[in-house]
């Protein structure tokens, strides 16, 4: 059996004459959690609902634990959970009976047990129409993971929840993986990709325009690495020196930052200088391209891999 939890090979998707997705291919390994990244229209939904069994494929290959999700829609129910931009339930319908009724679904015991880790158990009699944002959230999540599926496919979990809230549910999928559960996650925040995510692809217009780990995806690009450094004495900040590597210098406050494509030596210059000027080091920060940066580089033309 393949070690891929997931594979998509070809896969095309239209709506009339518009190509939402254009024959694009990747795998997810399992215990995997895999991010699809990229702006609106670029074909993030469509490819989850696919995978999910919500669309057909217009062309291409699909599956999910070996299972064709068009033609074995029997089988793929008990194999994936899903966490939806919105949810579907009936704002009349209470947390208790949300979750007896997708366990009764799946054929499983009712855990009343994922309510309690997600800080549930003191809505359980309450509608779903008065939950906050975040627990309704949560009550999807727990939904979707309560048949312990071994995929679980998330679209925007944690858009415009508050920092609480998301630092639980990041916690909640780490638990996830730990077990070896796959997760496919769909979103807009990239520092929330940067952190959570094995490996991202990002999309475009349809297509892969880049594959990777994120810090792969980060030294592909053209941007810069940061270095802001304060000292007692300000004298880089006078200075006119041309350090080897620094493309930009500004200064910002009390830090004189410079963007380099070469660390190490852009360093050791830097640490020269103000030795050679007396002037005592009091900070000195390191910071890499983000995947922010590297993902608006893609986006706006700056070159894919």
């Amino acid at each position: 059996m393949s070690e891929a939890a997931v594979q998509v090979v070809n896969f095309r998707k239209r709506y009339g004459p518009v190509v939402a997705v254009d024959n694009i291919s990747f795998e997810v390994s399992r215990g995997e959690i895999f991010g699809l990244l990229g702006p609106n229209g670029a074909g993030k939904t469509s490819t989850l609902e696919a995978l999910e069994g919500l669309r057909s494929a217009d062309g291409g290959t699909l599956r999910v634990m070996g299972v064709d999700p068009t033609r074995e829609a029997h089988k793929l129910r008990d194999i994936i959970g899903v966490q939806l931009q919105t949810s579907g339930l009936p704002g009349s319908m209470t947390v208790r009976e949300a979750m007896r009724f997708f366990c009764a679904y799946h054929r499983v015991p009712e855990r009343v047990d994922l309510l309690q880790r997600l800080g549930l158990s003191e809505k359980m009699s309450a509608q779903y129409a008065t939950l906050s944002t975040g627990q309704q959230r949560r009550l999807s999540l727990a939904l979707a993971v309560a048949h312990n599926p071994p995929v679980v496919f998330l679209d925007e979990p944690t858009a415009g929840l508050d920092v609480a809230t998301r630092i639980d549910l990041h916690e909640m999928m780490r638990e996830l993986r730990a077990t070896g559960t796959t997760i496919v996650l769909a979103t807009h925040d990239m520092a929330e990709a940067e952190k959570m995510c094995d490996r991202v692809a990002i999309l475009l217009r349809g297509r892969i325009a880049a594959i990777g780990t994120p810090r792969e995806l980060t030294a592909t690009g053209s941007g810069f690495t940061k270095v802001s450094v304060r000292t007692e004495k300000g004298s880089l900040t006078r200075s006119d020196a041309a350090f080897p590597g620094v493309a930009r210098k500004t200064v910002q406050e009390d830090y004189v930052v410079y963007f380099t494509t070469s660390v190490g030596a852009t360093l050791s210059a830097i640490l020269a200088h103000i030795e050679a000027n007396g002037d005592p080091l009091i900070d000195l920060r390191v910071e890499r391209p983000t995947l922010e940066e590297r993902f608006l580089e893609i986006t706006n033309g700056g070159g894919a891999r």
